[in-house]
């Protein structure tokens, strides 16, 4: 069974959740550039070589192509929306675990820590569904030399202009499908590997750094384990012309399994699991980082 941390603050939840947030954008996001471009590369011509032939062919073209500031193409939008969101992902998870409390001092089983990172799932595609259709618009853009959209509030704008509201949080019922489920094995399994590596007679609270990194980035695996499938239907959705698809993921689905197969729903598997291990093990680090720290100076917030 798991320990239970102090009743949370939201005012606390909200600046270690985004700085943690801000840690994962930084140390993941040229990966999720080279995820993103891989999930939507078009299908070549018979006797043609495909765009990319797997993950450090892309990154290489991606570097020699456009530099580094390549690889952090988009990074604008999930800078932007990463403090809320992770302030309401960690929130959501403290709420969830307080309501299947019968008590202040109850211990949640694992399922139950499951069914609490999944509530914190629905809490975040409010804010990230919008984040990831800009980014992965602005991504594939910088790929195919295109220059529609200046930028992450250019392209917010063009999308609200040409089809309001529901232009922009096109996709969100495929980031539910991705982030629901992920998001519980997240947290659920975080806070397994923390009790696991918590040495006997000491509190999880005191574990260390090396470990918090170990115990986050092996998190971020089992979550996008979870993830990958619901991610590359999304990406292809959020990114297709509009009309391409009006019955939604399910002709998403069965275009990529007529055309592809299976292994189609794993495009990116490569890039999402070298990015997974140092992105949520910093994630996870700056949160409990800077937990310890507004605690120190802001004990009774």
């Amino acid at each position: 069974m798991a320990e239970q941390p102090q009743p949370i603050s939201p005012v606390k939840n909200f600046f270690a959740g985004g700085f943690g947030g801000v840690c994962l954008v930084f140390v993941g996001h040229p990966l999720d550039t080279i995820k993103v471009r891989l999930q939507t590369q078009p299908k070549p011509q018979p006797g043609q070589p495909p765009l990319y032939s797997g993950t450090f062919d892309c990154f290489r073209k991606t570097l020699v192509g456009e530099g580094v500031r390549g690889l952090y193409r988009g990074m604008a939008a999930p800078i932007i929306g990463v403090t809320p969101m992770f302030a309401v992902c960690f929130f959501g998870f403290g709420l969830g675990k307080r309501l299947q409390q019968r008590k202040p001092d109850d211990v949640l089983t694992y399922p139950q820590l499951f069914a609490a990172g999944m509530l914190s799932g629905v809490f975040t595609t409010v804010i990230m569904a919008p984040g990831e259709r800009i980014k992965c618009l602005l991504q594939i853009q910088a790929a195919t030399g295109e220059t529609k959209y200046s930028g992450s509030l250019d392209c917010a704008k063009q999308l609200y202009r040409e089809a309001g509201i529901r232009g922009v949080y096109k996709g969100t019922v495929l980031t539910l499908m991705r982030d629901v489920p992920a998001s519980g094995m997240y947290f659920m399994t975080y806070e397994w590997l923390k009790n696991i590596l918590t040495p006997e007679g000491k509190s999880v609270s005191d574990l260390s750094a090396p470990r918090i990194l170990l115990a986050g980035g092996l998190a971020g695996i089992f979550n996008w384990a979870v993830a990958i499938p619901p991610d590359v239907l999304k990406s292809r959705f959020q990114t297709a012309p509009p009309g391409k698809y009006p019955n939604g993921f399910r002709d998403v689905l069965r275009e990529l399994l007529r055309e592809e197969g299976v292994a189609s729903l794993y495009k990116g598997f490569t890039a999402v699991m070298i990015r997974a291990f140092p992105a949520n093990a910093a994630c996870f680090l700056g949160f409990e980082v800077a937990m310890k720290f507004l605690n120190w100076i802001a004990p009774g917030l």
